[in-house]
């Protein structure tokens, strides 16, 4: 999810000088979610985005959302918050000042808002964007309770990506396992070969609970999952159970986690991965999504298709496949006013991401983009990931409620991987569920 990976503290608001405005008169929100709509009678408008991006990102950003600046002549100016993001857009909501639009990672509070008639559902024109511009199921991850659409999704990660040091992974004879079997069997390889395979940092619990998720996708199916996350299916469940059964065996491995146990639960998700780049690797397999080449060197960075393999987490069960595990931010509006609508649908459609694409190292869900503004093959690929992808369901722990998902959730995945009681540790993450 975008809060956990952000790093650093950028509080203060990064005010964008307006661009003075092109031709006609548009209507709101006109354009096709694409071309940014003309200036007219939004010259001078200001629009103020609130998001929990760390200042490279909110640099890529702006120059990203320029050209409909440029076009229109609206003053868009940004408040990126990192960390805290959540509690601080709470904070400004409560107190009636919230931001004109904002990008929210955690579909959950994007539901809380919109159960308190917070934020606004989408206009007719905007809400049509998902038939033409998103793969199926991204128009439902944006639906709330009461059956109506409340954001689009801009820059996105997908996860359960396998990444490995190519060169010396190629070297060893090693091959790019295609079931579970052979996944479980490269393992064994590696540590036979006397290097642990996996890049396993526990941070505050997030890496693991993606884990989990991902096993879950591949044990239970699309449908399975959705009961899970809506607590219909309990984590005492004997199939939740399986699924971090499947995952402890990983990490309570002194010979498995690079490490070991305590390592991964003392260290940061975004050491480890660099470990497995080292000469010799230290580990070699990292399970993360895209956004997981921030923590590589500069030096892989600068070659990343020649030095960085990627493949998806196999299956487990065929009937149920690798549905994509994806993280976001939903676009959401506060204020009902021309200008803002204009910009919510820009940032809906392909044009809205080329500048950052081009830039490295983010994502974009659009079925329409242009794959070959990624600098990298890498990035590419992922591109088609999302675009292709026949179902796709969005982080569990975002979706489930704050004392669980970031919480019990979180916290269960440490104390498992210390050795704690499984069946203790799943009944304490269902006693934390809020009652309905």
């Amino acid at each position: 999810m975008n809060r956990r990976i952000l790093a650093g503290l950028w509080t203060a608001a990064i005010i964008v000088a307006a661009c003075s405005g092109g031709g006609g008169t548009t209507a709101p929100g006109a354009g096709g979610g694409s071309a940014a709509p003309g200036g007219g009678d939004l010259q001078g408008k200001v629009v103020k985005v609130m998001m929990g991006f760390a200042a490279a990102e909110a640099t890529n950003l702006e120059a990203t959302l320029k050209p409909f600046e440029d076009a229109t002549g609206v003053d868009v100016q940004y408040n990126g918050v990192t960390p805290g993001f959540e509690q601080q857009i709470n904070v400004v909501v409560e107190a009636g000042n919230p931001p004109d639009i904002a990008l929210i990672p955690q579909p959950g509070l994007v539901n809380k808002f919109a159960a308190a008639g917070k934020i606004l559902p989408l206009p007719a024109d905007i809400e049509a964007l998902f038939e033409t511009n998103y793969a199926p199921g991204w128009k439902a991850l944006a639906t709330a309770a009461d059956g109506k659409v409340y954001g689009t999704f801009h820059r996105v990660n997908v996860k359960s990506q396998i990444f490995y040091p190519k060169v010396p992974f190629e070297a060893k004879g090693y091959t790019v396992p295609t079931t579970w079997d052979e996944l479980k069997a490269l393992q064994d390889k590696m540590v036979a070969d006397g290097t642990p395979p996996w890049c396993v940092g526990l941070d505050v619990g997030w890496p693991g609970t993606d884990w989990i998720e991902a096993i879950m996708l591949r044990t239970v199916g699309s449908a399975g999952y959705d009961k899970w996350i809506s607590h219909e299916t309990t984590f005492s469940d004997p199939a939740v159970k399986n699924a971090f059964q499947i995952v402890n065996e990983i990490f309570t491995s002194e010979t498995l986690v690079f490490g070991g146990p305590t390592y991964a639960v003392q260290t940061k998700w975004d050491v480890p991965p660099k470990a497995q780049f080292e000469d010799p690797p230290q580990c070699w397999l990292t399970n993360m999504g895209n956004f997981v080449t921030a923590a590589f060197t500069d030096e892989v960075n600068a070659a990343l298709d020649e030095k960085v393999g990627v493949f998806t987490l196999p299956a487990i069960d065929p009937q149920f496949g690798t549905p994509a595990l994806v993280g976001g931010d939903t676009t959401v509006a506060f204020r009902d006013a021309p200008e803002v609508w204009a910009l919510l649908k820009y940032m809906s459609g392909p044009d809205s991401s080329v500048a950052w694409a081009k830039a490295g190292g983010a994502l974009f869900p659009y079925k329409n983009q242009d794959a070959s503004n990624y600098p990298t093959k890498l990035y590419q690929a992922f591109a088609k990931t999302l675009a292709e992808a026949p179902d796709v369901r969005f982080d569990g722990s975002d979706l489930m409620p704050p004392a669980v998902g970031n919480k019990s959730f979180w916290d269960g995945m440490l104390k498992l991987a210390q050795g704690a009681d499984l069946d203790t540790t799943l009944k304490e993450i269902d006693a934390s569920w809020p009652a309905s």
